[in-house]
C-alpha cells in the first residue's frame, strides 16, 4: 500500500459494497456508506461552525457509533475521545483543557458532560443513531448563530486528527495531539505487520477513547478493506457468542483481557473450533509468556505481542507473523518507526545494553501541546524518549525490563517489578499478579505484590515467597503479597503500578 497521509485517503480502499462496520442486532455499515457518513459529517460540522484543527470531544458508549463518529470527525476536525465513565469534575478539567468546541453525546444521554459543557459554553450536539451499524446524523441540542468554519473540508495531512491525554499517573496529564499523518501512518504499520486484508473481520473489545482501539481495533483494519464487529465493550461471559455471531479472524485485547477470556476458553471449545483466528494480538502492557503459550494452544493460533503508547499513535514494535519467529517475553521488532536503545547522555546503545528505549518516526507525536518542559525531557536528537527501560538483542527483538518510572529502588537496588511478575506466574497456584513498590521509611521502597489465584487453588503468601526466592535475588522476593479476587485496573484495562500501593492503603 502507498503511504497514505489523510483518513480520508486512508479509508479510500475498500469496496463500495463490502461490510466496514457491523454490530450485535444492527444491519451492517459498507464502506461506500461509510465514506458517505465521512462526507455528510464534515459538511454537517463545517455548517455548525466547524472545521479543521477544531476540538470535538466525543462522549459516547463503546459500539460501531463510536467507531464511525470518531473517523467521521477525526477526517474534517479533531476528534477528542473521553472516557464516558469520567465525572463531572474529570469533564470540567478535560473538556477545559482541550478547549472543545463541541461535545458529541447520543441522544437522550445523561452524560455529566453535558451540564460541564453547558457551563463552560462548549456546544452540545446529539449523535441520533440510523439503523445500520455506525450510522448516524448530528443535530445540536440548541439552535445557535454560528460563524461559518474557519478552516472548511477535508483536513490536510499535517492538522490534528486526534488529540488524547497521557494517563497522568505520576504527573498532570500532557495533551498528545496527532496528525492526520501520523494515525495513518500507525494504521499503515499494524496493517503490513499483521498482513491485513479485505478477507479478515476483526472482534472489537477494546474501548475506544483509547489509542489502542482507535489505531488497531479499528483504523488498522479498515485501511485494507477489512470488516470490524463492534461489541458494546469488553465482556467475558459475552465473549464466545460474539465470536459466533462475528465470526473473526483475529481480535486485539490487553493482557488483563485475554486472562479473562482464557478463564472461560475451556468451557466454549466449540466456537473457538467453529471460528478458527489466523492470530491474537496482544498490547498495552506486558502478557506474561505462561498466558501466551496457554492462549496459543487453546485458541491454535499465534498470539502476536506488540508494544505501543498514545505518543506513537499506538504501534512501536511487534512480533512478526509466522513464518517469522516470534519470541515470548520480547515486544518484537521496530513495527514502524526507528527504535533504538538510548544512555543518559543521548547515545545509542549497541545489541544487548540496557537503556531508555527511544523512537522516531512519521507515527510519532510532533510533541506535547503548550508543554516546553515535557517537550524538552521528552525529545533528544530527534528521537522521542518513552520513558521505558529495555534492550535490543543481536536479531534487532526488543525487549522491555519495566517503565523508569515503576522500577522499584530498594534501598539502591534495583528491581524490574516485569521480572518478578514472570516468576511468580510461574508458581502453579497463580492466575494472574502484579508486582509493585510500597514506600517504605529506611529502604525508600519495598517489593509488593497483588495475587490472584488460580480457581480451586490454594496457595499462602510464604509459599509463594518461598517459590519466588528459589529463581529471585532475596532483594527482589515480594515482603508483602496481597489476595485479590481481581486484579486492580485503569480504565482502559491496563495495570497501573504507579500509585497501587497508595491506592491500596500500604506504607507510609
Amino acid at each position: 500500500m502507498s503511504a497514505t497521509s489523510t483518513l480520508i485517503e486512508l479509508f479510500s480502499t475498500g469496496a463500495d459494497a463490502s461490510v466496514a462496520l457491523s454490530a450485535p442486532a444492527r444491519p451492517d455499515l459498507s464502506f461506500g456508506q461509510l465514506r458517505a457518513l465521512m462526507a455528510r459529517t464534515i459538511a454537517r460540522l463545517n455548517a455548525l461552525g466547524i472545521g479543521r484543527n477544531d476540538r470535538v470531544a466525543i462522549v459516547l458508549p463503546n459500539g460501531p457509533d463510536m467507531a464511525s463518529a470518531f473517523i467521521s470527525i477525526a477526517a474534517g476536525a479533531t476528534a477528542a475521545p473521553l472516557n464516558a465513565g469520567y465525572r463531572a469534575e474529570e469533564f470540567e478539567f478535560y473538556l477545559s483543557d482541550l478547549n472543545a468546541r463541541a461535545l458529541v453525546v447520543d441522544r437522550g444521554s445523561v452524560s455529566p458532560a453535558i451540564e460541564v459543557a453547558k457551563k463552560l459554553g462548549v456546544r452540545v450536539i446529539d449523535l441520533v443513531a440510523q439503523d445500520a451499524a455506525g450510522d448516524f446524523t448530528l443535530e445540536p441540542r440548541e439552535a445557535a448563530d454560528v460563524a461559518a468554519a474557519a478552516l472548511p473540508g477535508n483536513a490536510q495531512p499535517d492538522d490534528v486528527a486526534l488529540v488524547l491525554h497521557t494517563s497522568g499517573t505520576t504527573s498532570r496529564p500532557k495533551i498528545v495531539p496527532l496528525t492526520q499523518r501520523n494515525v495513518s501512518a500507525s494504521a499503515q504499520n499494524i496493517c503490513a505487520t499483521l498482513a491485513f486484508t479485505e478477507k479478515d473481520r476483526g472482534l472489537n473489545i477494546m474501548p475506544l477513547f483509547h489509542i489502542h482501539g482507535l489505531i488497531a481495533g479499528i483504523m488498522a483494519p479498515l485501511s485494507a478493506g477489512a470488516s470490524v464487529f463492534c461489541t458494546p465493550g469488553f465482556d467475558a461471559l459475552k465473549f464466545f457468542s460474539w465470536m459466533d455471531e462475528a465470526h473473526p479472524t483475529w481480535y486485539t485485547a490487553v493482557p488483563t483481557m485475554h486472562q479473562a477470556i482464557l478463564s472461560r476458553a475451556s468451557r466454549n471449545k466449540e466456537t473457538i473450533a467453529r471460528n478458527p483466528l489466523r492470530f491474537l494480538r496482544s498490547s498495552s502492557s506486558s502478557i506474561p509468556p505462561q498466558v501466551i503459550r496457554e492462549l496459543e494452544e487453546v485458541f491454535g493460533a499465534p498470539l502476536i505481542e506488540a508494544y505501543g503508547m498514545t505518543e506513537a499513535s499506538h504501534q512501536m514494535a511487534s512480533n512478526p507473523l509466522p513464518p517469522r519467529p516470534r519470541k515470548p517475553g520480547a515486544v518484537g521488532l521496530a513495527a514502524g518507526p526507528e527504535v533504538e536503545i538510548m544512555d543518559d547522555d543521548g547515545n545509542i546503545l549497541p545489541a544487548g545494553e540496557i537503556g531508555e528505549i527511544v523512537i522516531r518516526g512519521a507515527n510519532v507525536t510532533p510533541g506535547y501541546e503548550n508543554n516546553e518542559k515535557a517537550n524538552k525531557e521528552g525529545f533528544t536528537h530527534g528521537w522521542f524518549r518513552t520513558g521505558d527501560q529495555g534492550s535490543k538483542d543481536a536479531e534487532g527483538y526488543l525487549s522491555l525490563t519495566g517503565r523508569l518510572k515503576e522500577i522499584i529502588n530498594r534501598g539502591g537496588e534495583k528491581i524490574s517489578p516485569r521480572e518478578v511478575d514472570e516468576v511468580l506466574m510461574d508458581h502453579p497456584a497463580v492466575a494472574q499478579v502484579v508486582t509493585f513498590g510500597i514506600p517504605h521509611p529506611k529502604l525508600g521502597e519495598e517489593v509488593g505484590a497483588v495475587v490472584v489465584l488460580r480457581e480451586g487453588q490454594s496457595a499462602t503468601a510464604k509459599e509463594i515467597q518461598a517459590f519466588a526466592s528459589t529463581k529471585l535475588a532475596d532483594f527482589k522476593v515480594p515482603r508483602k503479597i496481597l489476595f485479590m479476587d481481581e486484579i486492580p485496573k485503569g480504565a482502559t484495562g491496563k495495570l497501573q503500578r504507579i500509585g497501587l500501593a497508595q491506592k491500596l492503603g500500604l506504607g507510609t
